[in-house]
């Protein structure tokens, strides 16, 4: 049986599972951020200051289309399922 998304330790801004060691973000200081990707935050500030919560579930459908193969309607609905609750968005 597969894991529930809500049982995964998840990037704080765009979802992504933050399992693997090297998927973590850096703080100022160099050392990991434990609540944001490497993708999404580096050096102690986020990669993308101006996004949206709109755009970030936009990217989040293109990357699960293009780069794991979901159908678009079930990339949307994880997208909009998951990242607006992030702490990034409701903080």
């Amino acid at each position: 049986m597969s894991q529930n998304m809500d049982d995964k330790k998840r990037c704080q801004s765009c979802g992504m599972p933050l399992g693997e060691p090297g998927f973590y973000g850096t703080n100022l200081d160099g050392t990991q951020n434990e609540e944001y990707c490497k993708f999404c935050f580096q050096d102690g500030k986020f990669t993308y200051p101006d996004m949206t919560v709109d755009q970030a579930v936009e990217a989040s459908v293109k990357y699960m289309v293009e780069t794991l193969h979901f159908e678009e309607p079930k990339a949307r609905q994880m997208s909009n399922d998951v990242i607006p609750r992030l702490r990034r968005w409701t903080s």
